[in-house]
């Protein structure tokens, strides 16, 4: 997760996760307080309802990503204010 977070992240959208938390028990919460997929849109709350959209295509990176490490999980995102949000990564125990 910390080269997700450093290495990744910074490669695609030039900056560093600014909050990785865990339960350690392969639940994994990203946070990013000024995404840059929504900067864009965070002069109004018109946008608040469309922003989940637009991370889409970072969560499938993500999960692209991990998957190419040998790591099968789920990745979903949220949006509770711009341009910050929140990724959910849930690592499936493959048996």
């Amino acid at each position: 997760m910390k080269f997700l977070c450093k290495e990744l992240w910074g490669a695609v959208f030039r900056k560093q996760i600014d909050n990785l938390r865990t339960n350690h028990q392969g639940t994994y919460v990203l946070q990013d307080n000024h995404f840059a997929l929504l900067t864009q849109m965070a002069n109004g709350h018109q946008y608040l309802e469309e922003a989940p959209k637009f991370l889409a295509f970072t969560c499938g990176l993500v999960r692209g990503a991990l998957s190419t490490l040998g790591i099968e999980s789920v990745v979903t995102a949220d949006v509770a204010l711009l341009p910050a949000c929140e990724s959910l990564i849930e690592a499936l125990d493959i048996g």
